[in-house]
């Protein structure tokens, strides 16, 4: 599969993830009487993660998410080669959805753009259930280490086919069950970076003021799981060599 074609699927992949799990928080969470609340932005998000790799992942392999890119590579599932144009495409697309959110938001009467926040993340005065900054990094660390741990796992070649977009949306709903209160979620890098990039030209630049936490937690929890689970499933041992390069079976020959 060319390249292009890659992170194409890569940026509408994220760019859904965002619109979908924050535009349910922004748009529907408390809406006059019959809001979602956190248990529906919860499975907003799983959904549209389970959807996205479902219809994109036969392409790019449905990452939509820096630090799965990095988990992955860390699992020896993933080239570094494709790192960087793979987190682009991924960024671009959350922030295209989050500014496709604030057009939508704006179109109703009184909508304040620094005061909704987009549902940027955040710690201290900024959580939802006011956590501190440390609660709010182990918290982002521990549930993104075990969101790899599930898309490892779940997409081994030893594991049931076709069942992993299932298991990972499931797995996404849960992290957001447990952690919208403490950060209002991220495990995402990009998710993080969109909605505050563009809250930030609204004159609120306290989410990009904590975001940091929102890229090396999760990124550091990426990385800790794909070790681990390369260790666990033992495919770090016994791994079948690459071939030698052609001038060296050339030699070989003669």
């Amino acid at each position: 599969m060319p390249l292009s074609r890659k992170v194409t699927a890569e940026f509408l992949g994220t760019l859904w993830l965002v619109l979908g799990g924050c535009g349910s928080a922004v748009l529907a969470t408390a809406y006059p009487t019959l809001g979602i609340g956190f248990a529906g932005v919860s499975l907003a998000f799983g959904l549209t993660v389970l959807t996205a790799a479902y219809a994109l992942g036969h392409i790019s392999g449905g990452h939509f998410n820096p630090a799965v890119s990095l988990g992955l590579w860390a699992g020896k599932r993933f080239p570094a080669s494709e790192l960087l144009p793979y987190i682009i495409a991924q960024l671009l697309g959350a922030i295209a959805a989050a500014g496709i959110l604030y057009l939508i938001a704006n179109g109703k009467e009184g909508f304040d753009l620094a005061a909704s926040g987009l549902a940027s993340n955040g710690y201290g005065d900024h959580s939802p259930g006011k956590y501190t900054v440390l609660a709010a990094f182990i918290a982002e660390v521990v549930l993104t280490f075990f969101f790899l741990i599930v898309i490892l796992g779940s997409t081994n070649k030893n594991a049931p086919a076709g069942f992993a977009p299932i298991a990972i949306g499931l797995c996404l709903t849960l992290i957001h069950l447990i952690s919208i209160p403490v950060t209002n979620t991220s495990v995402n890098p990009a998710r993080s970076t969109g909605p505050a990039l563009v809250v930030m030209f609204g004159g609120a630049s306290w989410a990009v003021g904590q975001l940091w936490l929102f890229w090396i937690a999760p990124i550091l929890g990426a990385l800790l799981a794909g070790f681990v689970h390369l260790w666990l499933s033992g495919e770090d041992v016994g791994a079948t060599p690459p071939p030698p390069p052609v001038a060296e079976k050339a030699a070989e020959n003669n």
